[in-house]
């Protein structure tokens, strides 16, 4: 803790929390049993980014892949989104929460509770924590580009097309640029991540926040998420900041413009 640059804090970190399955079995437990200690270490490694002052964290909760596993192993799942939500540590440590999926394939008593989770935390500032739940990056990228055809489709719809290129209406080729597309994703209210923690000892993304992650720094761990202390986000960090990154420029370039600032 004393070697972190508290000034070169990630603003965004996300973390696929993997490893609470396995954790549990080498217990002789229950899978679900895992999942529970996991988020025990929701709440510490929460109160330990808004401590730091990270700004945005990212948690890969499930993923649409996930609705292929055993049907009880998913209803505990649900449940204890439900019961988790029910903690306090958003309002404690002025945390506002998000969720990013295919929501609508929840159950209605899980959609009703993260509405009512978003809407109390609303106004909270010092960190948002974003769940994403029910979410692939392929499912996200999908629906942007039935979004953007969707707007295609409706100015085609307008009277001889007479917003067509306007700046107020209409879509042309020339606007398909990165940011467009960005602001169509579901996380187009926040900042790419800085660093994207993996814990389980597995080296994949598994399909997660593949467009937001081109210049994410990776940080992998053989640490399975229930045992993830403050040390181990503290290690990660610490070795965030021993990177130097260079956004396609040379070590120069960047050293360069360091000296400048």
């Amino acid at each position: 803790m004393t070697e972190l640059d508290m000034k070169r804090i990630p603003e965004h970190i996300a973390i696929i929390m993997d490893g609470n399955g396995r954790w549990a079995t080498e217990r002789g437990r229950e899978r679900s049993f895992g999942h529970q200690a996991g988020v025990e270490a929701v709440r510490r490694i929460t109160a330990e980014c808004v401590r730091l002052g990270v700004k945005y964290l990212t948690l890969y909760t499930f993923s649409t892949e996930n609705w292929n596993r055993p049907e009880d192993e998913i209803s505990a799942l649900m449940g204890l989104v439900l019961t988790s939500l029910e903690d306090e540590i958003f309002m404690k440590h002025n945390v506002r929460f998000r969720v990013i999926g295919d929501l609508k394939r929840l159950p209605d008593d899980v959609q009703k509770k993260l509405q009512q989770t978003i809407d109390r935390t609303s106004q909270n500032t010092a960190m948002t924590m974003v769940v994403a739940l029910s979410y692939s990056s392929r499912w996200e990228i999908t629906e942007a580009v039935r979004k953007i055809v969707a707007e295609v489709h409706d100015m085609d719809e307008l009277p001889q097309n007479f917003l067509k290129h306007l700046a107020t209406g209409g879509i042309r080729q020339e606007d398909i640029t990165e940011e467009f597309v960005s602001q169509h994703l579901a996380t187009s209210f926040m900042p790419d991540p800085d660093l994207l923690i993996r814990t389980g000892g597995e080296l994949r993304i598994s399909n997660y926040l593949l467009w937001q992650i081109a210049y994410t720094e990776l940080y992998f761990c053989d640490t399975y998420w229930p045992d993830f202390s403050e040390k181990d986000l503290h290690k990660a960090i610490f070795d965030y900041q021993s990177r130097q990154r260079r956004y396609g420029k040379t070590e120069a370039q960047v050293e360069d413009e360091e000296k400048e600032k």
